[in-house]
């Protein structure tokens, strides 16, 4: 008895999630997606042409990859093989492996082999695959939620095409929705749901780009829904009683971590403090640790903000030990005011650029020397070799400042912008070394 299934399950098994039910039958049912499968496009032309090579299809949940996945199985005759990465073993690779190269040698029938989760596989795991699909006795499909390019090892990823699926958008969902209350086969129609356009809006809001989420729900709703004359009344009241609080698509391991808190940095240093705020809230109601956050934020103090506004890493700073102190939920506002206050606060990334370019030259492998007059001259025979001699101790002059030598060969890594108190050291420079000043301000936001 084969392990896994050679044909594709019944669409309209009445038993089956309507998700399941209402997967597309054809190409041109199938929403979203248009930069993959849009007329013309090479996804599009390699699977009408039974042209494929293996796959994984990477993107967020309810996009669509599992039903394209049995979509190309159904288009091109294939045997379908399905492994789950959360509980399959190499054995069952192995075994799979088997009987689809039985499968190709009794019936000529190729195999798609789709594994659901693969960023899930060990590196054992994936190497096993390797062989097989290098010969082509399966044609793999690979489904994940996580960056293939982190979780997949480089030489299956090399032996396979990634294509990413995008979140669907309102008029995607809206349709997909409709469709199932209209299908009396596989959906809802036999129901006769009356589906009010404000709680079908709400649930497409909700459903936050996720086909899934959105059939499960509208099922839920329109089996519970009250019956009347008319038919079922699914009304807003009944849309908000079944999905009480949206689950936000955040894994602390995942992308999704990874992309909310690269958008809160980005929004920080662009200035605005509505989104920065936005994906504060977001992180945090995610259950986002919040002295991640904290740490993050001062970063930004330094690299974004630097000496354009000094106060902005002593509040970032105050931030952090604060959040480490007295905790969530208050610490939500301790962040709150640091966000806003860096995202408001004037932008220079001089003092970053500067070590940059300082490190650049040391680990390019040039060591400066450094002048005579500033060595330490604390120990006895100091003098003899010269330790000090000639060092100008700036309080002894006006103004507190004295030009002298303190690199052996003239260089500029630190460029102050105009930007707010940084216009100020600007202009210090300028008067102190007026030779440099034409060095001074030439990075972007001076």
């Amino acid at each position: 008895m084969e392990l896994f299934p050679q044909e594709i399950p019944d669409d309209q098994h009445q038993g089956a999630p309507l998700a399941w039910r209402m997967r597309p039958r054809s190409l041109d049912e199938f929403e979203g997606q248009g930069h993959l499968l849009g007329v013309g496009k090479p996804l599009r032309r390699a699977i009408e042409g039974d042209r494929l090579s293996s796959l994984v299809f990477y993107g967020p949940p309810g996009t669509g990859k599992t039903a394209l996945a049995y979509l190309i199985a159904r288009r091109t005759g294939s045997a379908f093989a399905v492994l789950n990465a959360v509980t399959a073993g190499v054995a069952d690779i192995r075994k799979g492996v088997a009987e689809a190269e039985a499968r190709r040698r009794g019936r000529q029938q190729r195999t798609i082999l789709f594994i659901d989760e693969i960023h899930r596989f060990n590196k054992v795991q994936q190497d096993a695959l390797l062989p097989d699909v290098e010969r082509g006795t399966v044609t793999l499909i690979g489904a994940s939620t996580e960056n293939p390019f982190f979780a997949l090892i480089p030489a299956l990823r090399s032996r396979s095409q990634i294509l990413e699926f995008k979140s669907l958008d309102r008029e995607a969902l809206l349709r997909i929705a409709r469709r199932a209350l209209r299908d009396a086969d596989r959906g809802l129609g036999r129901l006769a749901v009356c589906m009010e356009e404000d709680a079908l809006d709400y649930l497409v809001r909700m459903a936050d780009g996720d086909a899934r989420k959105l059939l499960n729900t509208l099922e839920i709703g329109a089996e519970t829904a009250l019956t009347t004359e008319e038919g079922r009344v699914f009304d807003l009241a009944l849309a908000s009683q079944v999905l009480q609080k949206r689950a936000l698509q955040y894994d602390k391991d995942g992308d999704a971590h990874y992309d909310t808190a690269s958008a809160f940095i980005k929004s920080m240093r662009g200035s605005d403090p509505d989104a920065a705020v936005y994906y504060l809230a977001r992180m945090l109601e995610a259950g986002e640790d919040p002295r991640f956050i904290a740490r993050r934020i001062v970063i930004c103090a330094s690299e974004d903000v630097g000496n354009a506004d000094p106060q902005a890493l002593l509040i970032a700073e105050a931030a952090l030990r604060s959040v480490e102190r007295i905790g969530m939920p208050e610490a939500r506002i301790v962040l709150a005011q640091a966000v806003t206050y860096l995202a408001t606060a004037p932008k220079s990334n001089a003092a970053y650029l500067a070590v940059e370019a300082a490190l650049a030259d040391v680990r390019s492998g040039e060591n400066l020397s450094i002048p005579a007059c500033l060595r330490d001259a604390s120990y006895r025979g100091a003098a003899v070799l010269g330790r000090g001699v000639g060092y100008r101790y700036p309080h002894d002059y006006p103004g507190h400042f004295v030009a002298q030598k303190y690199l052996a060969e003239d260089r500029k890594y630190y460029r102050p912008t105009r930007q707010g108190y940084e216009k100020t050291l600007q202009d210090r420079l300028k008067m102190w070394y007026p030779k440099k000043s034409g060095k001074l301000g030439k990075q972007t936001g001076s």
